[in-house]
This record gives C-alpha cells, sequence and structure tokens, in this order.
C-alpha cells in the first residue's frame, strides 16, 4: 500500500502487487547500468514509490549497495556520498536544490558519483544543468511516473544528449504501453500535440483502496490508467509532461499551462525556485499567480516579476499576484503543494481584493 502524495489534495491509498513494483525496480537498475560495484546513496523517504521502488527494489534486484540517509538533510546528503564513494543519487528538485545551496557544497568531493535519478515533480532545466556540471553526475537521468503506475513509466537514457535529458522525460519503458488522448473526445490526438498521458501494462495499480468508483474513473475498462498529467510524444518516442491538467489555469478562456511560466521566470538570475497556480477572480474565474523563492542575498518583487514576464510572455499569462516566500508547503516526499499555496495566497489577499482585481484587467 503505497500512498499518492497529496499535492492536489488529500492523499489516496494506492494498491500495488509485486510484480508491479519488482518489475518496475528491475527495469530502472538496467536503465541505470547498475551492478554490485556501484553504492546508492538513497535520500528520498522509503514510505513512498521513489525510496522503495525505484530506490531499494532497484538497488536489491542489482545487487547495489544502498547507502541510507534517514531524514533528509543536505548536508548530510553530501557527508555521505564524499564518505561512501557512492556512485548514484537520487532525489526530487528540492533535494538537489538544497545540495547545491549549502554553504558548504564545495568542500565536498562527489567526483565518485556517475548516475542517479532526479524525479517527484517536473525538473528544470536550469537546475538539471546544474546538478550535471557541478555535482559529476554525467549520467544522471529524469524519470517520470506516478504511485498509481508503481511509479516509473518513462526514463531517460543515461547518454542522452542534454536536450534530451533537459527538454524530456524520455520514453516509455519496456513492457509499458502510452497514449496520448484528448480528455475531451478519448481519441488519440496527433504525435507532438497535447493530450492527457494514458498507460497500460504491469505498472498499472490494482486500484484504490476502498475506492471502488475513483478506481473506475481512473483506469478504463480495458486497462489504461489515467494519469491527469498533459503531454505529448515527440516523433522519436520522447516524452514532454506540460503540467498537471487540473492545475491548468483557465484565465477568461484562455488556458494556461504552469509550467510555461514557471520555466520564463526560473531565467530571472535572483529566482532559486518558483510555483504557479491559480487564484480565483469574479471576472476572469482564475487569475495566474506565483510563489517565488530567492537566492540568499537576492531581493526580488511583483512588479519586477511582471515587468521581466512582459517581455517574455503573453500578457494573459503573466503572473497577476506575486507572493516572495521563504519556503513552499511540502509533502513529506518533497514535493510542493500548490493547492496549500493557493489557498495561503488567497487568504491573504482576501475576497474583497480578489473581487475588485476586475477594475485593472488587460
Amino acid at each position: 500500500m503505497q500512498y499518492t502524495s497529496g499535492t492536489t489534495g488529500f492523499p489516496k491509498g494506492v494498491m500495488l502487487t509485486s510484480r508491479n513494483i519488482v518489475n518496475n525496480g528491475y527495469w530502472i537498475g538496467e536503465g541505470l547500468a547498475f551492478g554490485p560495484a556501484d553504492r546508492l546513496c538513497l535520500c528520498v523517504p522509503l514510505f513512498h514509490c521513489f525510496g522503495c521502488v525505484i530506490g531499494v527494489l532497484g538497488a536489491y534486484t542489482h545487487g547495489v549497495c544502498l547507502c541510507v540517509v534517514e531524514s533528509f538533510e543536505a548536508r548530510a546528503v553530501l557527508e555521505t556520498v564524499q564518505r561512501e564513494r557512492c556512485t548514484a543519487l537520487y532525489g526530487v528538485p528540492t533535494m538537489f536544490f538544497a545540495e547545491l545551496e549549502d554553504a558548504a557544497f564545495d568542500r565536498f568531493d562527489l567526483t565518485s558519483l556517475r548516475t542517479g535519478v532526479m524525479a517527484g515533480a517536473l525538473c528544470p532545466e536550469p537546475l538539471m544543468r546544474r546538478v550535471i556540471d557541478r555535482m559529476h553526475l554525467p549520467e544522471l537521468t529524469i524519470a517520470y511516473g506516478l504511485t498509481e503506475t508503481s511509479p516509473v513509466l518513462t526514463q531517460t537514457p543515461r547518454d542522452a544528449d542534454l536536450e534530451t535529458r533537459t527538454q524530456t522525460v524520455g520514453a516509455v519503458m519496456p513492457e509499458i504501453e502510452l497514449r496520448i488522448v484528448d480528455p475531451a473526445t478519448g481519441e488519440d490526438v496527433a504525435t507532438g500535440e497535447r493530450g492527457e498521458l494514458w498507460a497500460r501494462g504491469y505498472v498499472v495499480m490494482k486500484g484504490y483502496y476502498n475506492m471502488p468508483e475513483q478506481t473506475a474513473v481512473t483506469i478504463t475498462p480495458d486497462g489504461w490508467l489515467k494519469t491527469g498529467d498533459q503531454a505529448a510524444i515527440d516523433d522519436v518516442g520522447n516524452v514532454r509532461i506540460t503540467g498537471r491538467i487540473k492545475d491548468l489555469i483557465i484565465r477568461g478562456g484562455e488556458n494556461v499551462a504552469p509550467k510555461e511560466i514557471e520555466d520564463v521566470l526560473r531565467q530571472h538570475p535572483a529566482v532559486a525556485d518558483v510555483s504557479v497556480y491559480a487564484i480565483a477572480s469574479a471576472f476572469f474565474g482564475e487569475e495566474v499567480a506565483a510563489a517565488i523563492r530567492a537566492h540568499p542575498g537576492a531581493s526580488i518583487d511583483a512588479p519586477e516579476v511582471m515587468q521581466f514576464c512582459q517581455e517574455r510572455l503573453a500578457r494573459f499569462k503573466i503572473p497577476r499576484f506575486v507572493r516572495v516566500v521563504e519556503s513552499f508547503p511540502m509533502t513529506a516526499s518533497g514535493k510542493i503543494q500548490k493547492f496549500k499555496l493557493r489557498e495561503l495566497h488567497e487568504a491573504e489577499l482576501g475576497a474583497a481584493q480578489l473581487s475588485a482585481s476586475r477594475s485593472s484587467r488587460a
């Protein structure tokens, strides 16, 4: 039994079988070319699929030594890699951010590292480049999946070019089928077009615990699991995740993908990390909002964010509301909880301001 991460609401119990998780761990290990000489620094929670499947079972099926960091702390991870001469490192993007930003980062010898997995959330391109270059991870891979698929559906090759590893989540894993579907019609879309990603194969969960109706909504009668993620598959089979369908912001009838705005804002030199989400609007239905965490010692404010975006985004995609925060509300597995950001932001603004905001609309 695994629980969904709770990034969009209350976690659901996911029933997974031995066939689901042992096979998935094996194929992850194959993708990383694991063997008995490898030593994996495992700092992600073992109660989550990243830890127990990608981590423990991926190592178990290939005889890899596990070097476990029981509770994530960036300094403890760096110390473990150096002390144990680890060859592999796993983490969600926020963990890699924290390791790179540790004040003592340059003191640690990470040259034993070879490979690893960054997963659990959409991985920003600038971060991926920094991790490969500064953390000595030339064979770092991106993996994509969800608890309901045991978890991994796609993985980038270890020897993929940088564009593939920073612009896609790789190709489908062995023994799994993928489709990109128009969620309104249930029909497949053309190559390169966006739609909802569906998956079928050994990875599909048995179902949600004590939630037969929700299970029936998620898994079709012929075995396809609806991921809820918006994606496209290019002509060579690489998958590009463009965001959660539930995260799409619908502003006055225009669909706005948070990831597009997040990618732009991460180009700002003062921005360490950002999360974009919807805020309720009496006029447009929803407005674009952003929570920004600045680099240590840097500063940024709402007018600067809007000016930066005006030069790079269509007018309706520019964040109307901006919060500068010291940290994000996170799940226990290290993912940003956008629904909590929205709740906190709306509570700060108050209903009166949200309703009155129509006076300055574009």
